[in-house]
């Protein structure tokens, strides 16, 4: 399974309004490891950055003046992330832009060239509900250090939302392998140990419609249907 964990900065927050992007970083995982095989490039958009964006990323006009345009580095880029499932933190934002680049360029749009998108925004309101869950608090909740991180960067995010990522999900794949080590360390059959009595809580009406309006939303970021409508129940 290939998997790229991607990040941009631009130089607003509208591409309607003319704001380009000016930095993609993407991360490569292959079975949930990292390997080393990464993106990233800046990209001169032939404007300056908003006031706000700039105190954002630190980019400047004139560092950037120097560096490819958009439709120079395209082709390396879709090579790059062709078919792999693509992981982004508030998806809809970067997949905006990225859209709006491939469009001016006469191009499939960027969903087209993927093979499925993760937000991880949406799975961290599933996991923590009513908790900040920028990509910062996030690193404090997972106790992955980002005390180098003066800056937005894309290269940097989207390290960063990698270590993050396989944080989140590291249960789906990990219970065999902590079993294991337990039974490796300890000596302990766990055949003979007496199990606690498991309770269950079931979901009050309100939280099972807002799972609903989570996996409707999940539904519209990969353009079909979830995997955990795929799953039975």
């Amino acid at each position: 399974m290939r998997q790229i964990v991607l990040d941009t900065e631009t130089t607003g927050i509208n591409p309607k309004l003319g704001n380009r992007v000016i930095e993609i970083g993407c991360v490569e995982l292959v079975n949930r490891k990292l390997t080393g095989n990464n993106f990233h490039r800046y990209i001169n958009p032939d404007r300056d950055s908003e006031e706000g964006a700039l105190a954002v990323h630190g980019l400047t006009t004139e560092f950037l003046s120097d560096k490819p345009r958009f439709h120079e580095i395209v082709e390396e880029l879709r090579e790059y992330i062709r078919g792999a499932e693509v992981i982004i933190h508030n998806a809809p934002f970067d997949l905006g832009f990225l859209n709006h680049e491939f469009k001016m360029l006469n191009l499939p749009s960027f969903d087209e060239h993927i093979g499925g998108v993760i937000d991880t925004l949406v799975q961290a309101k599933e996991l923590r509900p009513g908790k900040r869950n920028s990509l910062d608090a996030l690193c404090d909740h997972y106790g992955i250090s980002n005390a180098h991180r003066k800056l937005h960067g894309a290269l940097l995010d989207a390290e960063l939302l990698a270590d993050v990522y396989l944080a989140m999900t590291r249960g789906q794949n990990s219970l065999g392998m902590d079993i294991e080590v337990e039974e490796v360390a300890t000596g302990v059959d766990l055949a003979n140990v007496a199990l606690a009595e498991i309770l269950v809580v079931r979901a009050t009406d309100e939280e099972a419609a807002a799972h609903e309006d989570l996996l409707n939303g999940l539904d519209k970021a990969v353009k079909g249907t979830c995997v955990w409508r795929a799953v039975p129940a």
